[in-house]
C-alpha cells in the first residue's frame, strides 16, 4: 500500500493553519473519546441548510404538498453515503479531494474542474448572499439591496473566528444550527401538520416537469459538490496517528459525527418543507415561491407574531454559517488546484463580490420579484456539478493502490456508482429537456450555438474525468504483467562521451549546467550553445542586433574561462525555433550528450513557456540530462 497516511515530508497541507491541531489521543473513554471529532460533519451540515435550500423546499411544499419528501430523504441519504467518503479520502490519504485531482488529472482537466468547483462555491454564496439580506429585510424592514451591501462586512466573520482555533468556530457554527433546528421545532408545533400524510410523502412517486426541476433544484441544495472538498479537509484538523487502530477509529467516529449532523440538516429542510405543505398548499396558496410570501402569510396563518419572526431568525443564522463554510471551502479549492494561497479575507472578498455583482443586477433590473427565482436556479447549477467531483472521489476510495485495506468495499461501490448514475441521470435529463425546449424555437441561433459548445464541452470533461483513472490502472497492471518476468542483465556497451553540449540561458543556472557536464568524464569537449530569440532574430534568423553581440560575447566570456582551465571549448548561438535550433546545433557537431536545465514548469505554464525539453528529447537519439 502506497501512500496510505503519509504525512507528505512538507508538501503542501490542506488548512495548514489548522492541520492537525485538535488532539485526539489524549482523551477519556466512551463518549469523552467521541467528542474530540465532532465537529467537521456539522461545519459541512449548514450547507445542506443554507438558504438555497429554504426556496427549493419552500416551493417544494407549497406547489406539491408532502409530494417530495422522499426526494429530501434520499438526497439526505446520498449525502451521508458522500461525505462519509469525502472524510474517508482525507483520513486515509491525508489529501482533500482538490489536491487529490490535482495529482491525478491532467492540467486541462485539472482547469476544467477548478473553474467548476469554483462556480459551485459562487452559486452556493450567491445563496447565502440573498438569503441574509431577504432575513434582515424580514426582520429590520431594510430593503433588500441593503441587506445586500451589508453581508460584506461579514467577510470578517471568518478571520474573527479563526483567531480563536478550530473548536471555537465549530462550536460558533452548532450553535448557528441549533438556533435553526430550535426556530422550525417550534414552528412545526405552531403548524401541526397532519402525520399521515406526512408518512405518505416518504413513498416516491412519479414526478412531473415541474418537480423534476425542483427535485433537482433540491438535490443540488442537500448534496453539495463544494462540500465534498470541504469535509475531505476538515478531518484533516484532528490528530491522528497513523496505526490501523486510530485510523478505523477515525473513520467510525466521523460516521457517527456525520450521521447526527446530517440528520440534523434533513430536520430542518423536512421541516421547511412540511411547514410549506401544512400551511400553504393545505390551504391553496400553492403560488408562494417566494420567501418573504411565506414570512407575512406565516402570522395570519399561524396566528401568531412569534412564527415569522423565528423564521426571519434562522434564515440569517443559515445565511451567516453557510458564509464560513463557504470560506474555507473556497480556501481549499484555490489551495489544492493551483496551489496558490492569498489572505483569507482577501479571499472570502473576493468570493462575496462575486455573489453581490448578479444578486444587485437582478435587484437592480427585476427588483426583488426573482430573487427566489435566482436562488433555486443556484442551487439546480450545484446540482448539475454534482457529477464532476462525485466521480473522482470514488475513484479515488475505490484505488486499492493508494487506500490499501482501507478502499471501499464492493457493495458501497456499487452503491455509489449507483448514487452517481442517478444524480447524472437527473441532471442530464433535465438539461436535455431544457435544451429541446431551446431548440424547438426559432431564432436564439447564438444562445444555441453556446448551449451546443457547451454540451460538446462538457461531454469531453465527463468522460475523461471518468475515464482517466481507469485507463491509469489499466497501464499500471499491463506494465506489471509485461515486466513481471525476471530476466539476466545484458549490459550492453556505452559509447564514450568525447563531446558534450550544454544549452545555456544566461541565468543563474549557467554556472550548474557546466558543472554537470564537466562531471560527465576528463578530456571531453564542451559545446556551449545559446538560443537568441530577440523579435529580430525570431522573424529574420540570423541578425546582428545589439542583443545577438551581447549573448556572443557572453559565450565567449564562458568559453575563456573555460579554457584557462584546461577544458576544450566550443561556443555556437542559434536563432528562431529553440528546439529546432538545439536539436540542429548539437546534431550537427555530433554531441554524445546534451545537457539542459528544468525549469518546472506545470500546467498552464508549459504552454505559455513552451515545452522545450520534452521536445528535445524525443527528437534526439543521444542522452539527455535534465538538471535541476
Amino acid at each position: 500500500m502506497k501512500n496510505v497516511f503519509d504525512r507528505h515530508h512538507g508538501a503542501d497541507l490542506s488548512l495548514s493553519e489548522v492541520h492537525a491541531s485538535v488532539e485526539t489521543e489524549r482523551t477519556g473513554k466512551g463518549i469523552k473519546k467521541f467528542l474530540p471529532y465532532i465537529g467537521p460533519a456539522y461545519l459541512v451540515s449548514v450547507g445542506y441548510m443554507d438558504p438555497g435550500n429554504w426556496a427549493t423546499d419552500l416551493q417544494g411544499g407549497a406547489q406539491f404538498g408532502y409530494q417530495l419528501i422522499w426526494v429530501l430523504l434520499m438526497s439526505n441519504l446520498m449525502a451521508l453515503l458522500l461525505q462519509s467518503l469525502s472524510a474517508r479520502l482525507g483520513i486515509i490519504r491525508r489529501r482533500d479531494l482538490a489536491q487529490a485531482n490535482r495529482e491525478e488529472y491532467p492540467p486541462l482537466v485539472n482547469i476544467c474542474l477548478y473553474i467548476l468547483a469554483e462556480l459551485a462555491i459562487a452559486a452556493c454564496d450567491l445563496a447565502e448572499v440573498l438569503g441574509m439580506a431577504i432575513g434582515i429585510h424580514l426582520l429590520t424592514g431594510l430593503p433588500v439591496l441593503g441587506g445586500v451591501c451589508i453581508t460584506v462586512l461579514d467577510t470578517f466573520l471568518l478571520l474573527f473566528l479563526q483567531r480563536y482555533g478550530m473548536r471555537k468556530m465549530e462550536a460558533f457554527i452548532i450553535a448557528l444550527v441549533a438556533t435553526i433546528g430550535l426556530s422550525f421545532l417550534i414552528e412545526l408545533i405552531f403548524a401541526q401538520p397532519h402525520f399521515g400524510d406526512v408518512v405518505k410523502g416518504f413513498v416516491p412517486g412519479p414526478l412531473s416537469s415541474n418537480a423534476l426541476y425542483i427535485a433537482v433544484g433540491i438535490i443540488g441544495a442537500t448534496v453539495m459538490p463544494h462540500n465534498l472538498y470541504l469535509h475531505s479537509a476538515l478531518v484533516q484538523t484532528r490528530k491522528i496517528k497513523p496505526d490501523d487502530n486510530s485510523i478505523r477509529q477515525a473513520l467510525k467516529f466521523n460516521m457517527i459525527d456525520s450521521t447526527i449532523a446530517l440528520n440534523a440538516a434533513f430536520f430542518v429542510n423536512a421541516a421547511i418543507l412540511i411547514l410549506a405543505a401544512s400551511v400553504f398548499f393545505v390551504n391553496g396558496h400553492t403560488q408562494v415561491a417566494k420567501i418573504e410570501d411565506a414570512h407575512r402569510l406565516l402570522e395570519p396563518m399561524l396566528g401568531t407574531t412569534l412564527a415569522p419572526m423565528l423564521f426571519a431568525i434562522a434564515l440569517i443564522a443559515a445565511g451567516q454559517s453557510s458564509t464560513v463554510t463557504g470560506t474555507l471551502a473556497g480556501q481549499i479549492v484555490m489551495e489544492g488546484y493551483l496551489r496558490l494561497r492569498i489572505n483569507p479575507w482577501i479571499r472570502r472578498l473576493i468570493t462575496r463580490l462575486i455573489a453581490i455583482v448578479p444578486a444587485v443586477a437582478v435587484i437592480l433590473i427585476w427588483g426583488d420579484e426573482k430573487l427566489d427565482a435566482l436562488l433555486v436556479l443556484s442551487q439546480v447549477i450545484l446540482s448539475l456539478q454534482l457529477g464532476f467531483a462525485i466521480i473522482p472521489l470514488i475513484h479515488f476510495v475505490s484505488d486499492k493502490d493508494s487506500m490499501g485495506k482501507f478502499a471501499i468495499k464492493g457493495y458501497t461501490k456499487v452503491l455509489s456508482w449507483l448514487v452517481a448514475g442517478i444524480l447524472v441521470f437527473l441532471n442530464v435529463k433535465l438539461v436535455a429537456e431544457q435544451t429541446f425546449e431551446l431548440f424547438a424555437q426559432d431564432g436564439n441561433y447564438v444562445l444555441k450555438s453556446i448551449v451546443a459548445i457547451g454540451w460538446i464541452a462538457f461531454s469531453w470533461l465527463f468522460v475523461m474525468m471518468t475515464a482517466l483513472p481507469v485507463i491509469r490502472k489499466r497501464k499500471e497492471k499491463a506494465n506489471v504483467r509485461l515486466h513481471s518476468a525476471e530476466k539476466p542483465l545484458e549490459l550492453p556497451a556505452i559509447p564514450v562521451i568525447r563531446k558534450v553540449a550544454v544549452a545555456l540561458d544566461f541565468s543563474d543556472n549557467d554556472q550548474k549546467l557546466i558543472a554537470y557536464a564537466l562531471a560527465q568524464q576528463k578530456g571531453i569537449t564542451i559545446l556551449l550553445l545559446h538560443i537568441v530569440e530577440t523579435a529580430q532574430a525570431k522573424f529574420y534568423g540570423n541578425s546582428d542586433d545589439y542583443e545577438t553581440r551581447k549573448d556572443q560575447q557572453q559565450l565567449d566570456g564562458y568559453a575563456a574561462q573555460l579554457t584557462a582551465m584546461g577544458y576544450q571549448v566550443q561556443v555556437q548561438l542559434g536563432f528562431q525555433s529553440r528546439v529546432r535550433e538545439i536539436v540542429r546545433i548539437v546534431t550537427e557537431a555530433n554531441a554524445d550528450m546534451l545537457v539542459m536545465g528544468a525549469h518546472r514548469h506545470t500546467g498552464i505554464k508549459d504552454y505559455i513557456y513552451g515545452e522545450t525539453v520534452d521536445q528535445v528529447r524525443h527528437k534526439l537519439t543521444i542522452p539527455v540530462l535534465i538538471a535541476p
